[in-house]
């Protein structure tokens, strides 16, 4: 092989010959020399012959290597530091990372000027990234902005979770049906990623455990595991802000410990020979896999044991290499568990302390319950995982047992002092009133050093019912932390026009300091500066028309206005409700073709689960409405109804800076925070919304008058239950009625004009999600919507205050109160 110089003679030589270009005199012509040497030593290939993707492949791996060096020297100081933090979670929604890195190197200007040079677009050769496939909504967006943000506060910290190499699946549409098909966004490799072959945890299962007696203490129990997968790391660089920091996300894949049965091969059965292989190598294939078989449950129980164990496996042996005393790993490191999906981290770190590392249960204990915290995204109950007892115990009997001791020293002193059976039953982490089940996140909260909810709602929810008991055994423990997004990915990279006159107005400050975003309120009456933010949001509108007509073939009017509800498909979110009020729209507008309506497209986007069959048929409702509607000549294209298939990050990024208004209409109580509203608020998108979540904080921020708020709260929606309202349709409003018997007659769906009667019917007989009873007020806040959206400056006006005004809910303002009141860690 070549030596070094040898290699960079070859480069220099290459560049001068095929590219006549001059040695390297300026930053530009260094990366441009780069990229040629990646595009020839690593891709294989020369610019005569290079696809697309081949320039993709060669700047990014560019790109990596301009991130290298501060790669190294921030793992230097991330083992002599005080403490860093883990981040476990089961998702990192992280998407291209070409733009985001360039931009936070600041190196976008010099790519593409580099690329230019060669006859190459950087906008085109981008979009050759595919999405990462590593999570499906809020919560991997969530993960994944708050890794950026630990880098750009140079947090020290490793993200952990699953290396997916089909993510969740890719959404195609069928006559308006999803359909799910395979992710594959690493079949061409991923330029991104380092392989760690040596870094190799084995993760056990299954087995039983045996008790082993010690003449000098207490009996032993040891793991007898039936099978034992290997969990190999894949490291990525997570680039800072200005490349200040770089931090590690540490995903795992899951191989076999044999790859090959060697001896059933050369019997003959060559399928059965890689049975084991299949087996284990079934855990990182697919997030979220189907549950409605025990066959799903139980991957889905292993999928969360491996990379908790794996990760937990890393951070010891790390902590032991540079520390060598466990007592002092709350020291070192602090772990945050993304929900209840880690949660088995309460058991596998006592399992590893007290089986592996031989500590006594209390030492275990007291380290465990200072290393961990959890973070809670939901309070719907069916929604907290619980685990069956029998899969548990045939999974991992070890762990059982564990979890058996710890409800017990958390159960006996309650049961000495109180003799409440239910209060022992809320509390206990053994659910048994319909079968006995793991409670995960009882489980977490009782390991845990503090719990937080995600928006100041949620928290106090919290407090009230799902952990109301729990609380009051470890008052203080619940603490709340609002979300946050990072301004570096939903502002300047999504929005760079937007971003552009942004740093003219108030400085190349606003890139560093979301706060200085609320010196533009004094533009927010400025006809001029309102006429180039129309301009700047009309230029996004006119790019998403184009996507949308390319990938529907629906042609939409950027005058519009454009109203988007992109999120997860599920009921508590209320794409239902959305779709009901275009449906009385579009009855009204039939029914008063002279009246004055504002035209209006709306834009649904989101998955719903593979086995969630209502959500579904949702979506495929969507498609029916936007079907009739759009081509419905009498309304002359004043509506029109759009549901964009596989939404992932980079379509996000096309739609937000294109939104007139955000629909954040969930069911008051039910959304723990959201994070898409403040990216939409952040640029320009005037929110129509509940009290619920982050959308209160949202309302406190930029004011009563620039944000429209209907339905009920979550106190009312409580009391509204608790008489048996939700089950009356006698209290059904006339239009909400004509749009229900619209849908239910067929006319949507006339090949299957019984097609949504389970939607009707769920709404009649358990209206639980409100539909019915918020419609009336959804539809007259609708109303109030045009009547400001025809008023261009009242309009800009709001449009730019909810720009100015949302700084707060940047990610970095959440990360450092993780920082100082959770992990501990000097910001």
């Amino acid at each position: 092989m070549p030596s070094s110089a040898q290699r960079d003679e070859a480069q220099s030589s290459y560049a001068a010959s095929e590219t006549a270009q001059p040695t390297a005199t300026s930053e530009t012509d260094a990366f441009q020399q780069a990229i040629l040497a990646k595009l020839t030593y690593d891709v294989g290939t020369n610019p005569a012959h290079a696809t697309d993707h081949d320039w993709f492949t060669a700047t990014a791996l560019a790109v990596r290597d301009r991130a290298m060096d501060r790669w190294m020297v921030s793992k230097g100081l991330n083992q002599s530091v005080h403490k860093h933090v883990c981040y476990f979670s089961l998702e990192f929604l992280i998407g291209r990372l070409l733009s985001d890195t360039l931009n936070n190197l600041r190196l976008t200007d010099c790519a593409r000027d580099a690329l230019a040079g060669l006859g190459v677009d950087l906008d085109r050769i981008r979009t050759m990234e595919p999405d990462a496939a590593l999570g499906n909504g809020g919560l991997g967006r969530l993960a994944a902005c708050f890794m950026e943000s630990m880098a750009s506060l140079e947090v020290p910290a490793y993200g952990y979770g699953i290396r997916y190499e089909h993510g969740l699946f890719r959404q195609g549409l069928s006559d308006g049906w999803q359909q799910e098909l395979p992710e594959d966004w690493l079949v061409r490799g991923n330029p991104w990623e380092f392989e760690r072959s040596d870094l190799v945890y084995q993760v056990p299962f299954g087995g039983f455990v045996e008790e082993l007696a010690a003449s000098d203490g207490p009996a032993r129990s040891v793991w007898k595991p039936a099978e034992t997968v290997q969990a190999v790391a894949f490291d990525t660089p997570v680039v800072g802000w200005r490349g200040r920091h770089v931090n590690t996300l540490r995903l795992w894949s899951a191989r076999a410990a044999e790859p090959l049965r060697l001896d059933a091969f050369n019997s003959g059965d060559h399928v059965g020979a890689l049975a084991d292989r299949t087996r284990a190598e079934a855990i990182s294939r697919v997030l979220y896999p189907g549950d409605e078989t025990e066959a799903g449950r139980e991957l889905r129980l292993r999928q969360e044991f491996f990379f908790t164990s794996a990760s937990l496996q890393d951070l010891l042996a790390r902590h032991t290499r540079l520390h060598g005393d466990l007592q002092a790993l709350p020291e070192h490191a602090a772990i945050q568990l993304n929900d209840t999906h880690p949660a088995l981290a309460v058991a596998e770190l006592m399992r590893l302390l007290v089986d592996e590392r031989h500590l006594s249960w209390d030492e275990a204990w007291a380290i465990t319950t200072r290393t961990l915290n959890y973070t809670n995204h939901t309070l719907m109950p069916e929604a907290l995982e619980r685990w069956p007892v029998s899969l548990m115990e045939r999974l991992l009997p070890r762990h059982l047992q564990i979890i058996y001791h710890i409800n017990w020293l958390h159960l006996e002193p309650l049961i000495r002092r109180s003799a409440d059976v239910e209060l022992i039953k809320s509390v206990s982490v053994i659910d048994e009133d319909q079968g006995r089940y793991v409670r995960m996140g009882h489980l977490a909260f009782i390991g845990a050093h503090k719990v937080n909810g995600v928006s100041a709602l949620h928290t106090g929810l919290m407090r009230q019912t799902v952990f109301r008991d729990l609380n009051a055994l470890y008052p203080g423990r619940i603490v709340n932390k609002t979300n946050g997004i990072t301004f570096r990915r939903w502002l300047h990279q999504a929005n760079p026009q937007l971003t552009q006159i942004l740093t003219q107005e108030l400085g190349e400050a606003v890139l560093d300091d979301p706060g200085a975003l609320i010196r533009l309120e004094r533009l927010a009456d400025d006809g001029a500066f309102q006429e180039r933010f129309r301009n700047q949001r009309h230029a996004a509108k006119v790019n998403l028309a184009r996507i949308v007509a390319e990938r529907t073939g629906v042609q939409i009017d950027p005058n519009a206005l454009f109203d988007v509800h992109i999120k997860r498909i599920h009921e508590y979110k209320r794409q239902l409700l959305n779709i009901l009020e275009a449906v009385a729209l579009y009855d009204a507008m039939r029914s008063e073709p002279e009246r004055n309506w504002v035209p209006r497209v709306k834009i649904f986007a989101g998955k719903a689960a593979a086995s969630y069959h209502r959500a579904k048929l949702i979506i495929k409702l969507a498609n029916d409405v936007a079907r009739v509607i759009n081509s419905d000549p009498a309304i002359a294209g004043r509506l029109k109804v759009v549901f964009l298939p596989n939404y992932n990050v980079s379509l996000a990024e096309a739609i937000i800076p294109a939104a007139d208004l955000s629909e954040q209409i969930s069911t008051a109580g039910m959304e723990a925070s959201g994070t898409g509203n403040m990216k939409l608020a952040l640029n320009g998108a005037l929110t129509i919304g509940t009290l619920d979540g982050a959308n209160i904080e949202i309302r406190e921020c930029v004011g009563d008058d620039n944000i429209f708020i209907f339905g009920m709260t979550a106190e009312e929606v409580g009391a509204y239950h608790k008489a048996g309202l939700h089950r009356d349709r006698a209290g059904w409003s006339p239009r909400f009625e004509r749009a229900i018997n619209l849908i239910t007659a067929g006319t949507f769906s006339p090949d299957d004009p019984r097609r949504f009667d389970s939607l009707a019917h769920a709404l009649s007989s358990d209206d639980t999600f409100m539909v019915a009873a918020d419609f009336d007020s959804y539809w007259a806040t609708q109303r109030r919507v045009d009547e400001l959206w025809q008023d261009p400056f009242a309009w800009s006006r709001a449009s730019v205050l909810n720009t100015s005004r949302v700084g707060w809910f940047s990610a970095d303002r959440t990360i450092r109160e993780y920082a100082e009141e959770i992990w501990k860690i000097s910001v």
